[in-house]
């Protein structure tokens, strides 16, 4: 039987030289692929109360929204600043090279809801940290953070401590 990390093709010397990319779209390119994660991604939400997924764009969505839809909750799309027709809040991070704001319409959590955030890979965990921040402040609570891939020699864990953060493939010292 296969596992998901069977579906995630390696790319080394992507985006630059010394780098591996763990590509995620070869595992959405099939069928088996993309059901396996999906259903391995569901067993981390078992047992955990929850009302909401939260999914950062983009790739968060493909895995978020199936989630939602499996479990019959609602699903709150996380976006880069501009892309949303409501009032919304945002939230600005630093990255590798510069930084982001990502925002979240301002009525889409409220104070009590409890909500689970996804995303396809945690690496550094500034993207995640920052949607938790602003469901947060909207009154959410964060019960739980799942992930397909994690990189933890990146430290993502360590700037999300006190959440409870899962995954289902790490890859040591890439």
């Amino acid at each position: 039987m296969k596992r998901v990390e069977d579906y995630i093709k390696s790319i080394p010397d992507f985006p630059q030289k010394g780098i591996i990319f763990r590509d995620v779209t070869s595992v959405l390119e099939s069928a088996d692929g993309f059901s396996l994660a999906i259903d391995e991604m569901n067993k981390l939400l078992d047992g955990v109360d929850y009302n909401l997924i939260a999914g950062t764009e983009s790739r968060g969505f493909i895995f978020g929204a199936p989630l939602a839809y499996m479990n019959k909750k609602g699903f709150i799309p996380v976006r880069k600043k501009g892309k949303l027709p409501r009032e919304t809040v945002e939230m600005s991070y630093d990255l590798e090279y510069g930084s982001a704001t990502i925002e979240i319409h301002k009525d889409a959590i409220k104070p009590g809801d409890r909500v689970v955030l996804v995303d396809d890979l945690i690496a550094t965990g500034g993207t995640i940290q920052a949607s938790a921040k602003l469901i947060e402040q909207l009154g959410g609570e964060v019960v739980k953070m799942i992930f397909l891939i994690e990189l933890p020699d990146l430290g993502g864990r360590k700037v999300l401590a006190g959440y409870d953060v899962e995954s289902i493939v790490q890859y040591q010292g890439e």
